[in-house]
């Protein structure tokens, strides 16, 4: 039994080699591309649509809501980026009752992956909404000395969401690899569509998560009252 996507090695010539996690990857990212290429190309304003424009809509302002109710203004700014975190983490969830699949988020690469765009993120949507000096200056409050301990926080929970989503991740696929060969009947059937719901949690958990993060590098000091300006 394969522990990771990792071990599935599909070509390999020397160093390089094309295994399943890269394979399901571009697999997933091709389809969700597709896919919104195929929905977007006929939208209508009309009250006639598709089944699918209002799958589209629905999913879409879901997740603007979820990204304002966490305290991000203009939550259209954050839509695309958290937008597909959630549906790539999703996907690789649904796609498991696919046979012969393996979730990519069930290798760390992937994961880590994953936390690195969102490291990446924080600080530049901070930038983008504070501008360099207030985002900066954000690491040295209220004193010099939280100077570090924020550094270390920044560092310590792009570390967790990694291991957070590998694991939930790993463990569900293991489970139902080991049921499949001890029952290969109802039970692992009914494991699937539990693995199936617990990849939609962890989809959720990580999309607030990096929402929850960015919110905190975009909050911006609150204005002066007029009584304290006079004053």
């Amino acid at each position: 039994m394969r522990l990771s996507p990792d071990q599935l090695i599909f070509w390999q010539h020397g160093f390089f080699k094309l295994n399943g996690t890269i394979a399901f990857t571009w697999a997933i990212m091709l389809a969700l591309a597709v896919g919104s290429k195929l929905v977007t190309r006929k939208l209508s304003t009309d009250l006639t649509r598709t089944r699918w424009q209002n799958l589209l809509e629905i999913v879409v302002t879901a997740i603007a809501k979820q990204i304002e109710e966490v305290g991000l203004r203009r939550p259209n700014t954050y839509l695309p980026f958290l937008g597909t975190l959630f549906l790539f983490v999703a996907v690789s969830a649904i796609c498991t009752i696919i046979p012969g699949y393996e979730p990519p988020t069930s290798s760390l690469s992937t994961t880590v992956a994953l936390a690195l765009s969102v490291f990446v993120a924080v600080p530049l949507f901070g930038i983008m909404d504070q501008g360099v000096g207030g985002y900066l200056k954000s690491y040295i409050e209220p004193t010099v000395i939280m100077l570090p301990f924020n550094v270390i926080s920044e560092l310590s929970r792009t570390l967790a969401l990694a291991v957070r989503l590998f694991g939930n991740m790993m463990s569900g696929a293991m489970i139902i690899g080991i049921l499949l060969t001890i029952t290969p009947f109802l039970f692992p059937i009914v494991m699937t569509l539990l693995g199936l719901l617990t990849g939609m949690v962890q989809a959720y958990i990580f999309f607030i998560l990096a929402a929850v993060y960015i919110a905190a590098a975009t909050q911006t000091r609150k204005p002066k009252t007029a009584s304290n300006a006079g004053n």
